[in-house]
C-alpha cells in the first residue's frame, strides 16, 4: 500500500483476502505456506530476506482479487511485482503469479520472470499446478487457467470454470497475518478495527466498463451460516468492531439479506459493516430494513452519473429515479449512502456534469468518491477508446486520476473537477448543517458545530475551484 500515497495517507488497510483464501487451501492440502505481506512494504528487495528465511521452492504473487484498486493495475504495483519475481527466480523459486494485471498481460509477465501466470480464479488451479509439478510432470497443457512459456513461446491453456460452491473453501488464513499492524493503523486512523469479508464471487451485471478478469460475470455465494462461522471467528480471535464486505454487489440471492440478519440475531453477534450494492436493488424495503438489522451503516453505490443520458450509455441499468429513492430509503433506516461517481465518460457533456453535480447536492450522500473513466482490458469501453490510449493506459497510483483518452474536456479540466466537485459537495454538508443548527439549536454538540461553521471555509473556496474550472473551460 505505501506504493500507493493516496491509499498509505488514509492509513485504513485491509490484509490480502484473496490470497489468505490460497494460502488456507494449499494449507489444507498438506502445503507448508508461509505469507510475505505487501501492505506495508516500501522497497520490493525487502522480499529476498523473506526468502533467505524461508527457502520456498514455490514462489506465489497473489494478487487480492476482491480489491477494485487491483483491477486498474496501478503501474507502481506492476513494478513491485515484476521486480519480485526476478528476485524469487534468482532464488531458485518456481514463480507463479495470479493477479487482474497478469491475466491481462500474462506475456508480460513471463518475461519478467514468472514461470507460470494462473488465469481466472486461481485457488484449485494453483493447487493443481503444484501437484503437478511435485509429481515430476513438464506437460501442463492439460491444467486449465494457466499461461506459461513453451520452447519461448506463450501456451495459454482454456479457462477453468468458476467454483459455485463457495462453501467448500476453508475459511482464510487469517493467522498469517501480522494483525497487530493492521489493527495499530486502523486504531490510529478510524478510532475503530476493520477486517475484510467476501461473501460472494462475480458480478452478473453487464457495466460496459467494469472488467472482470477473475471472477467473470458469475455470481456465486456463501451460505449465511458459512459467513456468519468466519464472522464469529473474527470476532472472537481478533475483536473486530467493524468489516467491509467487498464483494462486488451483496445479498443479490433472494433471501439471503433476510436470512443473514436473521441468523445474526439468533446467534446475538453485534457487528457493523459497510457493503457495496446497486441502487435499484435497494428501493426494496424489506432489504433495506434488513441490512439495518444486520448492522449495515454504509453502504457504496454505483450512482455514477446524474445524466439518464451517460447511464444508459454505460448499459448501468439503473434509473436517476431509483438512486433518489434507495438513497432516502436507506436514510430513513438510518443506513449511510455512498457514491462512487464517474467523470469522463465518452459523450459526457457539460449539462450532464451539471446534472451529476446537482444530484449529489440534492441527495448529499454520507461519502462520494469520484474517479474518471478508466479504460479496463477486456471492456467494450477499452475497445470504443483503445486508439487513444497509446502508450499511457495505466494509472501510477489512485490519486493520478488522469484522463487517458480524447473526451469533450482535456485531462487537466477533469482533475480540476475532482476538486470542485469535493469542495462543493462538503459547501452542501455544511449548509445543511447550519440549517439544521439555526432550526434546533439547543440539539448542538462541538461536532456539529464545527460541521456546521465550515461553510465559512467551503463556500469560499467552492468559488475559487468553480473559476479555475471555467476558465479550463473557455480553453476547452
Amino acid at each position: 500500500m505505501q506504493f500507493d500515497p493516496k491509499q498509505w495517507q488514509l492509513g485504513q488497510p485491509y490484509p490480502p483476502l484473496g490470497t489468505l483464501y490460497a494460502a488456507a487451501l494449499m494449507r489444507q492440502n498438506k502445503y507448508d505456506v508461509s505469507l510475505f505481506d505487501t501492505m506495508f512494504l516500501n522497497d520490493p528487495a525487502t522480499v529476498s530476506i523473506a526468502i533467505a528465511k524461508n527457502k520456498p521452492d514455490y514462489f506465489v504473487v497473489y494478487d487480492d482479487g476482491f480489491n477494485y484498486l487491483t483491477k486498474m493495475c496501478l503501474t507502481n504495483m506492476r513494478q513491485a511485482a515484476f521486480d519480485m519475481c526476478k528476485i524469487a527466480k534468482a532464488n531458485g523459486c518456481t514463480v507463479i503469479v495470479s493477479s487482474s494485471d497478469s491475466t491481462d498481460r500474462f506475456a508480460e509477465y513471463l518475461n519478467e520472470g514468472a514461470d507460470f501466470v494462473i488465469i481466472g480464479e486461481a485457488e484449485h488451479t494453483l493447487l493443481e499446478l503444484t501437484g503437478h509439478i511435485e509429481e515430476g510432470n513438464t506437460d501442463h497443457s492439460e491444467i486449465k487457467g494457466l499461461a506459461y512459456l513453451s520452447n519461448g513461446q506463450v501456451v495459454k491453456t482454456p479457462g477453468r470454470p468458476v467454483l459455485k460452491e463457495l462453501d467448500i473453501m476453508p475459511l482464510p488464513a487469517w493467522d498469517l497475518v501480522d494483525m497487530d499492524r493492521y489493527r495499530q493503523s486502523w486504531l490510529k486512523n478510524a478510532g475503530y478495527f476493520s477486517l475484510n469479508m467476501s461473501t460472494t464471487r462475480g458480478c452478473p451485471f453487464k457495466c460496459n466498463w467494469c472488467a472482470k478478469p477473475i471472477y467473470g460475470n458469475r455470481y456465486n455465494s456463501r451460505s449465511p451460516e458459512n459467513v456468519v462461522e468466519e464472522i464469529k471467528l473474527l470476532k472472537g480471535r481478533y475483536a473486530i468492531d467493524h468489516i467491509w464486505f467487498c464483494d462486488d454487489i451483496f445479498g443479490l440471492k433472494p433471501g439471503w439479506v433476510k436470512a443473514f440478519a436473521e441468523l445474526l440475531t439468533k446467534e446475538q453477534i453485534d457487528i457493523r459493516f459497510k457493503i457495496q450494492s446497486r441502487a435499484d436493488l435497494l428501493v426494496e424495503e424489506d432489504t433495506v430494513k434488513a441490512l439495518a438489522e444486520a448492522g449495515c451503516e454504509n453502504v457504496w453505490i454505483g450512482a455514477e452519473s446524474g445524466s439518464q443520458k451517460i447511464l444508459d450509455a454505460m448499459d448501468k441499468g439503473i434509473t436517476i429515479e431509483q438512486i433518489g429513492e434507495a438513497t432516502l430509503l436507506m436514510k430513513e433506516y438510518d443506513i449511510k449512502p455512498s457514491f462512487f461517481i464517474q467523470f469522463g465518460y465518452p459523450g459526457e457533456l457539460k449539462d450532464d456534469i451539471k446534472l451529476t453535480i446537482d444530484m449529489i447536492n440534492a441527495l448529499l450522500p454520507f461519502e462520494i468518491g469520484i474517479s474518471v473513466s478508466y479504460p479496463l482490458p477486456g471492456t467494450s469501453f477499452y475497445e470504443k477508446v483503445r486508439a487513444d490510449l497509446k502508450k499511457k493506459t495505466n494509472w501510477t497510483d489512485s490519486d493520478e486520476m488522469a484522463l487517458m483518452f480524447c473526451n469533450t474536456f482535456p485531462p487537466s479540466y477533469y482533475k480540476q473537477l475532482h476538486r470542485y466537485v469535493h469542495q462543493n459537495y462538503h459547501k452542501h454538508l455544511a449548509t445543511n448543517s447550519l440549517v439544521k443548527l439555526i432550526r434546533d439549536p439547543f440539539r448542538a454538540n462541538a461536532k456539529s458545530l464545527r460541521k456546521a461553521l465550515s461553510v465559512f471555509y467551503h463556500a469560499p473556496a467552492t468559488f475559487i475551484e468553480g473559476l479555475k474550472l471555467r476558465k479550463l473551460e473557455v480553453k476547452a
